[in-house]
């Protein structure tokens, strides 16, 4: 599964794994509990592979992010869990992503970060490569 159909819904806990779209906005399943819930248009939902992370240079995908705490774990769980202090999150974000805006990335995007990663980790989403349909960037 790709990072086009795992959401964040604000105000709820965890990911949510798109199901299917309805007339009045669409339903999702949890990642936490598989409890399935139904979401409204005026929902403020952020799709995962829609969301960059600061760096000095650029935003990058957080879908890079990922991949980069995917070869700094071989693969595995971070090391550092989301509910650490904020200077051990700085610290270990800043060897995952050396060039991250400190200034407008804060310790609560870390956390986010982080606990998603090990979030679709645990549910066995740890595919985190571009699928492009053969369209290139001119």
């Amino acid at each position: 599964m790709s990072l086009d159909k795992i959401l964040s819904i604000a105000g709820k806990p965890g990911l949510y794994k798109l199901v299917t779209q309805t007339r009045t906005g669409f339903v999702a399943e949890s990642l936490l509990d598989g409890k399935r819930i139904t979401v409204g248009l005026r929902s403020n939902v952020s799709v995962l592979s829609e969301i960059a992370i600061y760096t000095l240079e650029q935003e990058l995908p957080l879908r890079e992010v990922f991949l980069r705490i995917q070869v700094k774990e071989k693969g595995a769980k971070t090391a550092v869990g989301h509910k650490e202090e904020k200077l051990k999150l700085e610290e270990y974000f800043f060897e995952v992503l050396p060039d991250y805006d400190e200034d407008r990335v804060y310790a609560s995007d870390i956390k986010k970060v982080i606990q998603w990663y090990n979030l679709l980790h645990d549910n066995g989403i740890t595919d985190f490569s571009e699928k492009e349909d053969s369209s290139e960037e001119e």
